[in-house]
């Protein structure tokens, strides 16, 4: 019996270990940014290993705006401060156009110039409603004191 009970308490330990090593190893890869797409003041990213969490999505981005400001000119904001980023999942990567369902680009001069819409992340900014990020559980609004505010859609 006891055999049993410390060959149960080992697999449990190395299920641990090895949901844990997958769960480090996700947080640490780096994120690709594939290709960057503007239209006016809305820029499309495209990326491959963008973090699993809202909360590290958000983080993600506070730490890198100054280095996607500086290597690919966004935000790009209009005459009111106004912006919009959007990053989407790479994915299968480029396709052709299924006609409804796949976001197109334009200025991709080819006929292989559409992505599934997988939407991971929505950044805007306005000077009416602040910072905020845009998520499938809700909208985090940044607020000037640095607090962070959730809110469910309804």
């Amino acid at each position: 019996m006891l055999i049993k009970n410390k060959k149960f308490i080992f697999a449990v330990l190395l299920i641990g270990c090895v949901l844990a090593g997958y769960v480090l190893w996700l947080s640490l890869r780096p994120i690709g940014i594939v290709a960057v797409h503007q239209r006016n003041h809305y820029s499309d990213i495209l990326v491959r290993d963008f973090p699993v969490t809202e909360k590290g999505r958000i983080h993600w981005w506070l730490k890198n705006r100054g280095m996607l400001t500086g290597k690919f000119d966004i935000p790009k904001p209009d005459e009111n401060g106004f912006y919009s980023v959007i990053f989407w999942g790479f994915g299968e990567g480029y396709k052709e156009t299924d006609g409804n369902d796949r976001l197109c680009f334009d200025d991709k001069k080819t006929e292989i110039n559409c992505i599934d819409k997988n939407s991971l992340m929505m950044v805007v900014y306005s000077k009416n409603t602040g910072l905020y990020f845009r998520m499938s559980s809700g909208k985090y609004y940044l607020r000037d004191n640095g607090v962070m505010e959730k809110r469910r859609y309804e």
